[in-house]
């Protein structure tokens, strides 16, 4: 487990990009059951309850201690943050003013997050993808950040693959972003994995949200059966 914990950096984002990068309009999530896969250090899930959305998330991660999971984001987000300074230049900083005050934010997301695994544990649930311990259908709509695509070269198609369809076994509606890899081009898995999709009865569309840090990153892909092909009720 080690091992693959250091293949993806464990950083945090908030409630409010959540909103942002997934298109997502908060009033409409009451009354549904969300889930963040993979969460790591975002508290997502912790403002989401506190609004009285029945949230939870999901990451290998949450085989450690709150602790451990602290220090080992405190360590990612200094590592992050180094190599952002070193390429100011790929990244767009209309929303978030300086790298101090993204160290900031990241640090707050990360805080909160580990602060409430203590708090509420249920909430935390450890899962090593691309396998979830969630019966079929059990959530409405799943939520999964900087992992599938932005890690393309780490993992490849068929663990992509195998992913997709284990969040879309638990879920109604998955939404993914964002889907360029770290180099900030279109990740090589998307436009194979869309197509395989859409042959097999999935509506994947993709939306320009108004979210953008890393450049190129401004698109959600929003998955759901065929069979509901309505307008979907989160944004």
């Amino acid at each position: 487990m080690s091992l693959e914990l250091d293949r993806v950096v464990f950083i945090g984002r908030t409630f409010a990009e959540y909103v942002a990068m997934f298109g997502l309009d908060m009033a409409k999530l009451q009354g549904r059951r969300i889930l963040d896969c993979p969460a790591g250090a975002c508290s997502f899930t912790k403002e989401a309850a506190d609004l009285g959305i029945d949230a939870t998330a999901s990451d290998m991660a949450y085989q450690l201690s709150p602790a451990m999971i602290r220090q080992k984001g405190l360590a990612d987000l200094g590592h992050t943050i180094d190599k952002i300074k070193q390429a100011k230049n790929d990244y767009i900083w209309t929303n978030v003013a300086d790298v101090p005050a993204l160290a900031a934010q990241r640090k707050q997301a990360l805080l909160l997050a580990t602060e409430d695994m203590d708090r509420r544990p249920e909430r935390y649930v450890a899962a090593v993808l691309p396998k979830l311990p969630f019966a079929n259908h059990t959530f409405d709509l799943v939520l999964s950040a900087h992992f599938l695509f932005t890690y393309s070269e780490q993992f490849d198609r068929a663990f992509h693959q195998s992913t997709l369809d284990e969040l879309l076994r638990v879920a109604k509606e998955v939404r993914v972003f964002p889907l360029v890899s770290l180099d900030g081009k279109r990740s090589v898995h998307v436009d194979p994995l869309f197509k395989r999709l859409r042959q097999k009865g999935y509506t994947v569309v993709e939306k320009r949200v108004s979210y953008q840090f890393q450049k190129g990153a401004d698109s959600v892909a929003i998955i759901r059966r065929a069979i509901t092909m309505q307008i979907s009720p989160y944004c």
